[in-house]
């Protein structure tokens, strides 16, 4: 038995429904850059896609990192995941400046 209808569909990173009206994005596993064009996408919320090109280099989004499953093992991902799943569905914050160098 379900406690809300999951018509929404849920983010990848943090695991919550995202809402119409919510900011999203599309986020490709492997990035276009590293031959990911046409490969697979998936929705989450903004605020989740913005950390995750915050945390990591897209070769290491190429290498490491090309499933919902291994994003959410980062450990910095997964501290974040569980930060935001405390929030609304719509919840949307600045992601504070690059934090990784190029």
């Amino acid at each position: 038995m379900m406690d809300q209808p999951q018509d929404d569909p849920l983010c990848p990173l943090c695991l919550r429904p995202i809402p119409p009206g919510a900011p999203q994005s599309l986020h490709h596993l492997i990035p276009k850059l590293k031959g990911g064009k046409g490969g697979p996408v998936v929705l989450m919320h903004h605020i989740c896609h913005r950390e995750i090109h915050a945390t990591l280099t897209e070769a290491e989004l190429a290498r490491a990192y090309s499933t919902p499953e291994a994003l959410r093992a980062h450990p910095r991902l997964a501290k974040f995941a569980a930060w935001v799943a405390k929030r609304p569905p719509g919840f949307s914050s600045k992601v504070p400046g690059k934090r990784r160098g190029r």
